[in-house]
């Protein structure tokens, strides 16, 4: 509002105004008095007609003053504000003193090794400034609550095997390593469900309780741990058939950021009590909260497994054959697409006696009766046949088939084994609906082949999970620039099909630009609201996901 107009106005009016003239009812006739009456200027109306003007500027001038004021006294700031290095040998000082000189480490190595991970797609430079050893619950709260005192950043860590920096410290803070959290609490094999603590390994929770004649389906790379399962809420090869990690938790026990300890719901199989919490915690990559104890659903050992292998002409050929192994409603165990690179890689490594093919291939693997084996067998043949596909190989007994299926779990690992010196790997994954599979995946393997570079493309074909592997040097600018933008584009790609920037690997550090472009600004700022709810100093895992922002 112009302030000098309205008050030009006002005066111009007062100065204006007449003398109100007498009513019907009044006389017109002069009272004869000795002395003329003189009429004052101000009147009532005149009154207040200027007590409502000068009002009204102090308002507006008031309200202008004070948003000005509010802006001046708390500016918006780009990063949280955390300790300071006084502070930080505090906190470090006073954990030692309550829980012992054993729970915190601070030595050179044991920080590079919770900061840096050689199979990451992205490393910063800075570390954590401490890492603690937690064998508790009530130990992880204790820490929470120290590191809360002086907004000090926590990072959750269990088997460091996650490939999106997901784990790395970009404003120092503690790790929280649970690798001393590594039981099996409790196994109800008539409840078909077990609780154990962050650091159980898959692999190692399937071979103890393999005498119950159940397992846990999820099957990621094989060093994932359970808390880093439920943190990216990652899947494997099992997932066609049995899905993913948020389909097998069935409660979390959660340290939240100022200590308090909650457990997300009771053991029932389905709830309708209130919010869904567990799934809330689910892929957060620990930054809403600590996970301590894990319960998990568990399925029956099928009767019985077969695995084949068979190849293709063309990477969409193979494609296309597991969209329609899908469609058709074949109830397979699991299927994955490795094409000629992989399977070159396959063969380098020596995971299996027999040489492969290094050409387009499709993994099977078929499970349950043996006469539903036989049948769901004979019809995946028949439509492979319809695209090409070469002759079924079959493994001759199990250890063959954990062999072959191993040299598919471990493609990563392989492949980091053929590294030259100074060589490093960048390892991405993304998602579509399952009828864009064929079209990612052979535009996506066209553009790795024509980098220049040592690049594969495999995937959890069945459920429409694309990843890829590309070996570079990071020291070299050229290379890296193609790497990167090699990856923006497969992941831009599976956007504009309706996908995801990531089926599993989770978004940590490298894929939160792609969140953004995804799910839109709004989408992501109340996934920023809910976590300033839970974690108003911004101390869980920060910078994962998405960047601070205050509102």
């Amino acid at each position: 509002m112009e302030y000098g107009r309205l008050s030009t106005t006002v005066l111009r009016v007062l100065r204006t105004s007449k003398p109100r003239q007498p009513r019907r009812w009044q006389s017109t006739t002069p009272r004869q008095t000795p002395i003329p009456i003189q009429h004052a200027f101000w009147t009532t109306g005149r009154v207040a007609l200027f007590t409502a003007f000068t009002g009204t500027i102090a308002y507006l001038y008031g309200i202008n003053d004070l948003s000005s004021h509010l802006r001046n006294e708390k500016p918006k700031t780009s990063t949280p504000v955390y300790a300071n290095k006084s502070e930080l040998q505090k906190a470090i000082g006073d954990l030692r003193s309550d829980l012992g000189d054993d729970v915190i480490s601070t030595d050179a190595e044991d920080l590079h090794r919770h900061g840096y991970s050689e199979w990451s797609s992205i490393n910063i430079d800075t570390l954590p400034v401490a890492v603690a050893y937690p064998k508790s619950t009530e130990e992880v709260s204790h820490i929470a609550r120290v590191c809360s005192k002086y907004r000090i950043p926590i990072i959750p860590y269990s088997g460091g095997s996650s490939l999106e920096a997901n784990f790395s410290a970009p404003f120092g803070g503690v790790s929280v390593d649970f690798c001393f959290m590594d039981k099996i609490l409790k196994l109800r094999p008539d409840d078909m469900d077990v609780t154990v603590q962050p650091s159980v390994g898959w692999m190692s929770l399937n071979e103890q309780i393999k005498d119950s004649n159940l397992f846990f389906p999820v099957d990621p790379g094989p060093s994932a741990m359970i808390g880093g399962m439920v943190g990216t809420s990652c899947s494997g090869t099992n997932a066609v058939r049995y899905g993913t990690m948020k389909d097998w938790v069935i409660n979390l026990t959660v340290v939240l950021a100022d200590g308090t300890v909650i457990k997300t719901k009771r053991r029932p199989r389905k709830s309708a009590a209130g919010y869904n919490l567990t799934n809330l915690f689910i892929g957060s990559e620990g930054t809403l909260g600590l996970v301590t104890e894990i319960t998990l659903k568990l399925a029956v050992i099928p009767q019985e497994t077969s695995v084949a292998v068979v190849s293709f002409p063309t990477f969409r050929a193979a494609a296309a054959t597991a969209m329609s192994v899908v469609r058709s409603g074949i109830p397979i165990a699991a299927m994955e697409i490795m094409d000629d690179v992989q399977m070159g890689v396959v063969n380098s490594a020596g995971a299996t006696s027999k040489k492969w093919a290094e050409v387009p291939t499709l993994f099977f693997k078929f499970s349950g009766t043996p006469q539903a084996v036989k049948e769901h067998i004979q019809q995946v043949r028949q439509l492979a046949r319809e695209q090409g596909a070469g002759e079924f190989e079959f493994a001759s007994n199990a250890e063959e088939q954990k062999a072959l299926w191993s040299a598919r779990k471990e493609a990563l690992w392989s492949m980091m084994a053929l590294r030259r010196e100074g060589d490093e790997i960048w390892s991405t994954d993304v998602a579509v609906p399952l009828s864009r599979l064929a079209d990612i995946a052979e535009v996506s393997k066209k553009e790795l082949d024509e980098l220049g570079l040592f690049a594969s493309a495999l995937g959890h074909i069945g459920d429409g999970n694309f990843h890829a592997s590309i070996m570079y040097k990071r020291s070299d600018p050229a290379e890296r620039e193609k790497v990167e933008g090699c990856v923006k584009r497969m992941v831009d790609r599976a956007l504009e099909m309706e996908g995801t920037c990531t089926g599993e690997h989770g978004v940590g550090l490298g894929k939160k630009a792609s969140l953004v472009k995804e799910l839109g600004v709004d989408t992501v700022d109340v996934m920023r609201k809910l976590k300033a709810s839970l974690d108003p100093l911004w101390i869980m895992n920060p910078s994962k996901v998405f960047d601070f922002r205050e509102f």
